[in-house]
């Protein structure tokens, strides 16, 4: 039966599931377009207040949350591609699961990053168009339009297909990890801590994010 683990504290899936929501809803709003724009706009600012987060938290954060346990070495990944891996690289985010959420996450910043300087003079234009050179407008503009979002949209395609595949082949539901936050190990290992002080300490890194990403949204206004 193995033993049931937390792994996944309430920052990490609540941020994940706002996350899910948010690219959702950027997707459906930059394809209506039109004045949906103002609404594509404001949810990307959110995603960004997001990833600033998730940066902060996979620092500062619980244990299974933080980049520390899941930067691994090229010979891990090839270990557990071989299925000999460690209990302790199967707990959180394994050596091939964490090549997604770099990926994922490194794309979402890009995407967010031009989309804050892209400009269609028509409906839209960035908020940090002002301060951003005619090059950088124009690079900014296409990138966001054309390659980000079908990288976005290839590497969500992949990681849908992933958490198909764990359920299927595995009998690993990761979904459900992520909603409930506990996992069925086959050992003991540290649990996930969920207290007070770790959601006030959420809270506050999330405040920051606000903070920071009021000023960077707001470098280019008048």
């Amino acid at each position: 039966m193995g033993v049931r683990v937390r792994v996944w504290d309430l920052p990490t899936r609540v941020f994940h599931w706002l996350l899910v929501i948010s690219v959702v809803g950027l997707f459906i709003t930059g394809n209506v377009g039109g004045w949906w724009m103002d609404w594509h706009m404001r949810i990307g600012i959110f995603v960004l207040s997001l990833l600033i987060f998730r940066v902060l938290w996979g620092l500062l954060g619980d244990t299974w949350s933080r980049f520390s346990r899941f930067v691994y070495a090229p010979a891990s990944l090839l270990t557990y591609l071989r299925g000999q891996s460690p209990l302790l690289h199967r707990v959180g985010h394994t050596p091939l699961g964490a090549l997604s959420v770099f990926a994922l996450l490194l794309a979402l910043l890009l995407q967010v990053a031009s989309g804050l300087m892209t400009d269609d003079a028509i409906f839209f234009s960035g908020p940090l168009v002002p301060v951003a050179s005619d090059p950088m407008i124009a690079w900014a503009s296409r990138y966001h339009s054309e390659l980000g979002k079908f990288f976005v949209m290839g590497l969500v395609i992949l990681h849908v297909l992933a958490l198909v595949v764990y359920k299927l082949c595995f009998k690993q539901a990761l979904v459900a990890a992520m909603i409930h936050g506990h996992k069925q190990l086959p050992g003991p290992v540290p649990e996930a801590s969920d207290g007070w002080h770790d959601l006030l300490k959420a809270a506050a890194l999330y405040a920051v994010s606000c903070g920071l990403t009021y000023c960077i949204v707001t470098w280019g206004a008048p």
